[in-house]
């Protein structure tokens, strides 16, 4: 005879506003000593792509190994002063502001223009290129800052629901799904035992042996980092890559990304460090498009981290007011000279969800360490000369904590209804799919599918198109706006009246609480 079930135990989970289980939420914070070592951590997790972008960016440019390792400090340096303006006066949530890989098709169009042919010195060129960067950066700055300061993207934010927000929040993190397993696999030998360990001493370990602190989980990044880098340079000084292919060496040797020997001891960035600024109307457009498309992929970044960060849904005021910040921090980046527009560091939103811990103070020392070791360069470089598939498997778990996010925001929705179904299914297909079209386009041809007589114009629907998150938001939120619009059971199903009262910032008393401005602020720079 089958065991009866208890009648609770049929019972779906109850619908949370604020994630439980959470050790720490954005006002509470651990102990000092704590709070620096796990913003040492949110350090080591945002290194990887600060070193990534310079890398892809900076020999295109003519620039060599001291270019990058300067790029790289840079970058550095105004990370750090936007994570901390972004903690303080942006959204107030958890998040490292980092650089942004959808900017990387706008540099690169800027850096392969023909007017810099003219510069045969490397040197000359890796500069004039970095001064016209900085132009279109610091011009395409305004459309962010108009859009977050003027009110504009909280109207965007007002209508998401939680069906439409799912699939743009999801994808931020799977979107960058090549940037995982792929980059792990350029070392097998040393990325796999890293992705291993990580999730032995993260999920595992702290289930079989129970401590009186949660050593293991708090601090997986860091003792998984450690062993093995260990063990990546035991094997470079053993001889273990000496007769391997160069690209092998390059991935697998902890000697080999030429950032220790450029780097300086101590130089602190300033701005207009590369010249005066130069500026072009297409290199603007183009910049404006990215800005764009990294606005819609910060927003689900910040959706995310309020989950992971046990804070109710943020306002659309609040989500606006980043939104002029990362516009600030934008014109920072053309002003100090990065090559990189900025966006929410999606891996560190995941290192939020494995820490459990969503302090602000430990967001604040991670940023406090980026201005350090960006000063002292040769200390920064031993650090960000970690091996690339290291960073791999660290980003497989960490972009994975953040698509989850995305799915954690259809316990609102109705899974039963057809229409939930269809606009969830088609706008999360067609987010993978149109980008892969756009993507195998250049890889096959060398250039994008859109074919105007305008190369910025063709330039600006590939950084759109090839955006996961943006592709996704865009369909999802059209539909949910469009489909069955007027039926009864429409507003319960996308999961409308669960964040109305967060519509606006009085309508519920947490708000306060959670992302209002220090120091008295907010009395003058009210939210509405």
């Amino acid at each position: 005879m089958a065991p009866q079930v208890k009648a609770d135990e049929l019972v779906p989970h109850p619908v949370k506003d604020q994630l439980p289980g959470v050790d720490y939420c954005v006002n509470s914070n651990p102990s000092w000593p704590e709070a620096i070592i796990l913003g040492f951590q949110h350090y080591i997790v945002m290194l990887g792509t600060t070193v990534i972008i310079p890398t892809i960016i900076v020999p295109q440019m003519g620039g060599g190994n001291e270019e990058k390792a300067q790029v790289i400090q840079t970058l550095l340096f105004v990370a750090g002063l936007n994570t901390l303006l972004q903690s303080l006066f942006g959204t107030r949530l958890p998040v490292v502001i980092g650089g942004s890989f959808t900017f990387i098709i706008p540099a690169t169009f800027v850096a392969s223009s023909s007017r810099y042919n003219t510069y045969l010195d490397p040197r000359e060129r890796f500069i004039h290129s970095m001064r016209g960067m900085q132009g279109a950066l610091m011009i395409a700055s305004i459309l962010p800052i108009l859009i977050g300061f003027l009110g504009l993207w909280r109207i965007v934010i007002r209508v998401l629901s939680p069906l439409s927000a799912a699939p743009p929040v999801f994808l931020v993190g799977l979107g960058l799904y090549t940037q995982g397993f792929p980059l792990l696999a350029e070392c097998v030998e040393i990325g796999l035992p890293g992705l291993i360990i990580l999730l032995l001493l993260s999920q595992y370990i702290p289930h079989m042996w129970k401590l009186k602190r949660p050593i293991f989980e708090r601090f997986a990044v860091l003792l998984s980092v450690a062993i093995v880098w260990a063990y990546a340079a035991l094997l470079t000084v053993t001889g273990a890559y000496n007769n391997r292919p160069p690209q092998t060496q390059f991935s697998c040797r902890v000697d080999r990304s030429g950032v220790i020997s450029g780097a300086s001891w101590i130089k602190v960035p300033y701005p207009w460090q590369w010249g005066a600024p130069k500026v072009d109307a297409g290199d603007v457009f183009v910049m404006m498009a990215a800005a764009l498309v990294s606005l819609v992929e910060s927003t689900g970044a910040f959706i995310a981290a309020a989950r992971y960060g046990s804070v109710t849904h943020t306002p659309g005021s609040v989500i606006s007011r980043g939104a002029g910040w990362l516009g600030l921090g934008l014109l920072l980046s053309g002003l100090w000279g990065t090559a990189s527009g900025f966006t929410v560091s999606v891996e560190n939103v995941g290192l939020v969800a494995m820490t459990r811990v969503g302090s602000r103070r430990v967001i604040q020392m991670s940023a406090i360490f980026m201005l350090f070791f960006s000063v002292l360069g040769k200390f920064g470089a031993v650090l960000a000369s970690i091996p690339l598939p290291i960073v791999g498997a660290l980003y497989s778990v960490m972009f994975a904590f953040m698509s989850s996010a995305g799915l954690g925001l259809l316990q609102f929705c109705n899974l039963n209804s057809f229409r939930t179904k269809f606009i969830l299914g088609l706008s999360i297909y067609l987010g993978f799919s149109v980008p892969q079209y756009f993507n195998g386009y250049v890889i096959t041809t060398g250039d994008g599918p859109v074919r105007s007589g305008s190369a910025w114009f063709n330039k600006i629907m590939q950084v759109i198109f090839t955006s996961p998150a943006t592709v996704a938001g865009i369909v999802a939120l059209f539909l949910d706006l469009t489909l069955a619009r007027e039926h009864v059971n429409t507003k319960k199903d996308s999961g409308r009246h669960w964040w109305a009262k967060f519509k606006h910032f009085d309508n519920d008393p947490r708000s306060e609480e959670f992302y209002s401005l220090p120091y008295g602020l907010s009395k003058y720079f009210p939210s509405v």
